[in-house]
């Protein structure tokens, strides 16, 4: 029984978790430095050949490969902070999510503004999650100071 003991079971848990999720961060390292790879020698080809014409979309395809970059970046931060200080920092984690978000609201294809559902959607979102963040800030201020 001492085998199955709570405190044991849950070393063996926590250092599970943590091995997962080093090989977690370490595979999203590995993609993200593909994904950059990727963006700087398309870029470069499209900019030496002057193929692509940046006002007829490639510049927002071009903002999107490049936020979600960021984001992945960002989700790498968040990993790391959890193999350090051993919690889900949820000021990266809203931060990301409003990254996230801006990045969709960025790259709105023409025509998105005769669709006020979606547009007060993502309005109620960017509101929600600055909301979130601002209370997140102020309780961790209220700590600090108390």
């Amino acid at each position: 029984m001492k085998l199955l003991g709570d405190d044991r079971f849950l070393r063996g848990i926590h250092a599970y978790e943590r091995q997962l999720a080093k090989l977690l961060a370490l595979l999203l390292a590995i993609v993200i430095g593909f994904a950059v790879f990727e963006l700087v020698v398309e870029s470069g080809f499209k900019i030496a050949r002057f193929q692509s014409d940046w006002f007829d979309g490639g510049l927002i395809k071009l903002l999107d490969r490049l936020l979600m970059i960021f984001i992945a970046l960002e989700v790498l931060q968040n990993v790391t902070a959890y193999l350090r200080d051993q919690v889900v920092q949820i000021e990266l984690v809203l931060l990301t999510a409003m990254t996230a978000v801006a990045r969709k609201v960025i790259v709105l294809p023409p025509g998105t503004e005769n669709k006020p559902q979606l547009m007060t959607g993502f309005g109620v979102i960017v509101v929600g999650l600055a909301a979130a963040y601002w209370l997140v800030k102020r309780a961790r201020n209220d700590q600090q100071s108390a």
